[in-house]
């Protein structure tokens, strides 16, 4: 499972910058709107700190991390979802992705210029989201004036759908996101089969200057935007993303030198990437061996023979067992040899639910 995310934001409040960042690339980053128009995409390893331990135990020819896209999206603004600014075109490329990383400008330049005049977080982050809730309510008048149609000479099926589409119409109307929309299990997929961008989860990034981030506190600006992302049901960080286009550039000494400098314990862009994990309810889990250890990305809750599948769809076709090492048990213990004689090494069945941080073996006959 490759976890996609796209970066939005107004103009100019550092999204460019911050993907270069993420990808160590050099996309554009001039100080006029719409610099970036076509989708830049970047796949960044994700940082876990097991993978080297597992690479001490396995001594494997090759390690392999997850990984996760990004797609720098162009500056929306108002009026979007009318088409201002080539707000369709855009706003259709954040439909492809799963998690939307929203920059909100956080920081005071009078040398960088805001297209709404001031810095207003809030304000900001209001205008993106009601541009996409208006995306949203012109998909869902289209689906409730087909299915209004289908539903005369259909059955069960189209009724219910009408239901739905009938009731999230009306949620949305009322200024409501459709990811606040109480939901059924049985009507989860129709409500994915629309695309709507108000149902993706966002992560806020609080864009701040290097004399912010060095405090351990948040800033009143970081503040706001915090509580407004907590009362939306959304998650917030906080970073200087100017800071970490420098970071990306230094070698892992020069890094830690820097980063020491600014009270940072770790790359800011480590925190966004395990916040998108945990704002998406994703985990890891790992496989060992002479050849290769490997990093697969799963959603919680994942079961052994799903998790399979994200290997091979042969495993999962053919799943028999899989035979689990516990991650600290491997580490603390140092083989899978010696987990096997202390009988930590476990067989588990079809309904075996995934833990982040096992390791691994699936038996399959296909």
């Amino acid at each position: 499972m490759a976890l996609r995310c796209g970066i939005i934001g107004l103009p100019n409040v550092g999204k460019s910058t911050l993907f270069n960042a993420l990808t160590a690339s050099s996309v554009p980053t001039e100080n006029y709107p719409f610099c970036t128009i076509d989708p830049h995409i970047g796949i960044v390893e994700l940082p876990d700190q097991r993978l080297e331990k597992l690479r001490t135990i396995f001594k494997p020819q090759k390690v392999s991390p997850a990984t996760v896209e990004f797609t720098d999206i162009a500056g929306l603004v108002e009026g979007a979802s009318k088409g201002e600014g080539l707000g369709n075109r855009f706003l259709g490329q954040i439909r492809q992705v799963a998690a939307i990383i929203h920059v909100v400008r956080c920081f005071k330049d009078d040398n960088v210029t805001h297209v709404e005049g001031s810095v207003n977080p809030v304000r900001d982050a209001e205008i993106i989201e009601t541009e996409l809730l208006l995306a949203d309510l012109e998909t869902l008048e289209k689906q409730y004036a087909k299915t209004e149609k289908l539903v005369k000479f259909g059955g069960k099926v189209e009724k219910r759908k009408f239901d739905v589409i009938s009731r999230l119409s009306k949620h949305c109307n009322g200024g409501h996101r459709a990811r606040t929309f109480p939901t059924g299990e049985d009507e989860v997929a129709i409500i994915k089969s629309l695309h709507l961008l108000t149902r993706k989860p966002i992560l806020y990034v609080s864009n701040v200057d290097e004399k912010e981030i060095a405090h351990a506190q948040r800033g009143d600006l970081e503040q706001r935007l915090a509580d407004f992302a907590n009362k939306e049901g959304n998650l917030a960080i906080r970073l200087c993303s100017k800071l970490e286009q420098e970071i990306a550039v230094l070698s892992d000494n020069e890094k830690d030198m820097f980063l020491k400098e600014y009270n940072l314990s770790e790359p800011g862009l480590y925190k966004l990437i395990h916040a998108a994990f945990k704002l998406l309810g994703l985990e890891t889990f790992f496989t060992g061996g002479s050849k290769q250890v490997r990093s697969w990305t799963i959603k919680e809750g994942t079961i052994a023979p799903d998790a399979a599948g994200e290997i091979h769809t042969d495993f999962q076709r053919g799943f028999i067992k899989a035979e689990v090492f516990k991650y600290d048990d491997l580490v603390r213990l140092g083989s899978e040899k010696a987990v096997k004689d202390a009988g930590l090494a476990k067989l588990q069945g079809k309904d075996y639910v995934v833990q982040d941080g096992d390791c691994i073996y699936f038996h399959f006959n296909v």
